[in-house]
């Protein structure tokens, strides 16, 4: 039997009521706790699975599935990235990546869903803005961002990922206009654009009475401090990257997969769970993207991971442009008869979807994939037997006092 390495979910279960006795949480960051504690465990239920050639036996807990959780994004990964590629372009794709500054780090805690959204609103549109602009693409682009909160270090550190193809649409909507091959869209321009943008907004937000300032920022409440706040804010260089494109379809189907389902830390990084605390390795990127470890306190470990949760009915992942949901099975189609009639290169067949891969066999009994190869025998299949029901019903999930019952 492999020996099980640590996960989150180990810490969660482990030292889960210690952090409710020692810190305040939301009842969205308690559901979370608790899911995670509970995935892949009797708690919640699962199926039996028999050999039919030897007889061995194996048991599989049902997910909790979450999208916090680091071991349900697998599969949802997958299906995701399934859906998403018969959408790819045969065109070059950049990555744009837009920052808060550290200034706003404690306001967006207390303001997530705000703030978040202001993220969103002001960096698309400024993409959308420039580029449209005939001093630089002079189209109409399309591109998804997703929204990532945390560092290596599970510090909080609000950013936005978007990925974008190297061009768009013109304005009469009759040709394809490519950006440059190694250059998309001046970053300085985007970073003072973005700023102004994402300060207007958040002046309308504290005009119409939507944000709320708690412990230390509870200053903000005076008009004076808060406008010394925005000035200095309004002075500050906002961090706008653009990286290298990453070449077509394949290639942005690679980055999707790592950056689309992510969770604020995977269960490969943790390292050890010993003496009430927790090692886990990180990338330092000031050192030349150095591999480093780095020990906390258990609760302390478990407080910085779920100052991620996001609010319940947030989107991180978005679409813009000509990819908006609205339209852009339409405007796809659009674009690569574009595409095509601009160079026979780009006329390619869109890759078939394949099936993704499940974290269990208990949606298909009869299927004798691989991955259904009874570990025992190595020549039988295993077949599912008995459902095993949830130990405390259908929400099972938030109810139990966490306890490991892997």
């Amino acid at each position: 039997m492999d020996e099980h390495r640590p996960q989150v979910a180990d810490i969660f279960r482990e030292h889960g009521t210690a952090f409710l006795d020692q810190y305040p949480a939301s009842a969205a960051q308690r559901r979370v706790l608790k899911d995670i504690a509970a995935c892949k465990t009797a708690i919640l239920g699962g199926h039996k699975a028999r050999c039919d050639r030897c007889g061995h036996e194996k048991i599989f807990y049902n997910s909790c599935r979450n999208r916090h959780c680091p071991q349900c994004q697998g599969a949802a990964r997958a299906q995701w990235l399934v859906d998403r590629t018969s959408e790819l372009l045969d065109t070059p794709y950049f990555h744009v990546v837009f920052t808060l500054p550290d200034e706003l780090g404690p306001l967006a805690l207390q303001n997530k869903e705000v703030l978040y959204g202001i993220l969103f609103r002001a960096a698309s549109e400024t993409l959308l803005q420039i580029a449209n602009d005939p001093k630089h693409l002079g189209a109409h682009i399309g591109f998804l961002g997703v929204l990532h909160t945390w560092g290596q270090r599970l510090d909080h550190h609000p950013h936005l990922h978007f990925v974008v193809p190297g061009g768009g649409l013109s304005p009469d909507r009759a040709r394809w206009i490519s950006g440059r091959e190694s250059f998309f869209l001046p970053v300085r321009v985007l970073s003072r654009l973005f700023r102004g943008k994402f300060l207007a907004y958040l002046r309308d937000a504290i005009k119409q009475g939507r944000l709320k300032f708690l412990e230390s920022l509870v200053g903000l409440e005076d008009e004076a401090h808060r406008k010394s706040f925005l000035s200095s804010l309004a002075r500050t260089e906002w961090v706008v990257y653009s990286k290298a494109p990453f070449g077509g379809p394949k290639q942005v189907l690679k980055y999707l997969a790592r950056y689309t389902h992510r969770v604020a830390i995977s269960d490969q990084r943790i390292v050890s769970i010993s003496d009430g605390k927790v090692t886990f390795r990180y990338k330092d990127y000031r050192c030349g993207n150095v591999q480093r470890t780095m020990t906390v306190e258990a609760t302390e470990f478990i407080r910085r991971f779920l100052q991620h949760v996001l609010p319940a009915s947030f989107h991180r992942i978005r679409y813009f442009g000509f990819l908006a949901n609205r339209a852009r099975t339409k405007n796809i189609a659009l674009v690569r008869k574009l595409l095509c009639a601009e160079n026979a290169d780009h006329c390619e067949t869109p890759p078939e979807p394949q099936p993704s891969t499940q974290d269990s066999p208990a949606t298909d009994t009869n299927s004798h994939t691989k991955e259904h190869l009874c570990p025992s025998c190595k020549k039988g299949h295993l077949v599912i037997v008995e459902t095993i029901k949830p130990l405390f019903g259908a929400n099972a999930a938030i109810r139990p006092a966490i306890a490991n019952t892997s």
